[in-house]
């Protein structure tokens, strides 16, 4: 989808006209979307690592998606395909024990592999299984500053959780 999504924008780019096409990770908010959905389990302390825990993910802030698309729209520079996600991804492991350590709550459960298939089908290996490990370098290079590189920094942040 994100192929043809990018090749419908191409008569745009042909005609001269400015084109970014923002290729967004997995965005957290505090009050919506993935993260929301996690809290639950975690904040009962039934939080845990999914699968193998190794797959990857590139996350962002919602700050810094908001943040990132106000400066692409000013940096007239940049062109084409632009990751927007945080420079630290992390693995499901990585992010597991960070939002544990965060709510102050235990993530010693696993969800295995074939327990997540069980329950969503075809979907589980495209939404919790899969690996991403996207860098946000044409982004960084054209001068953007990341309110919250760091995901605990995020996490603390957009759960209103101090030290």
């Amino acid at each position: 989808m994100c192929s043809q999504w990018e090749a419908a924008t191409r008569p745009a780019t042909d005609a001269g006209i400015r084109v970014v096409n923002v290729r967004v990770g997995v965005v957290l908010s505090g009050t919506g979307g993935a993260l929301a959905k996690m809290l639950p389990p975690f904040r009962l302390g039934l939080g845990g690592v999914m699968g193998s825990g190794r797959q990857y993910m590139s996350w962002i802030a919602i700050d810094d998606v908001v943040g990132a698309i106000e400066h692409l729209l000013l940096a007239d520079t940049v062109v084409g395909p632009v990751n927007l996600v945080a420079p630290d991804p992390v693995s499901n492991r990585e992010f597991t024990k960070t939002l544990g350590r965060v709510l102050r709550r235990p993530t010693i459960l696993r969800l295995p592999a074939f327990a997540i298939r069980l329950g969503l089908g075809e979907v589980a290996d495209e939404l919790l299984l899969a690996s991403t490990r996207a860098q946000p370098a044409r982004l960084t290079a054209s001068g953007y500053q990341f309110g919250y590189p760091t995901l605990e920094g995020a996490l603390r942040h957009l759960l209103g959780v101090g030290r």
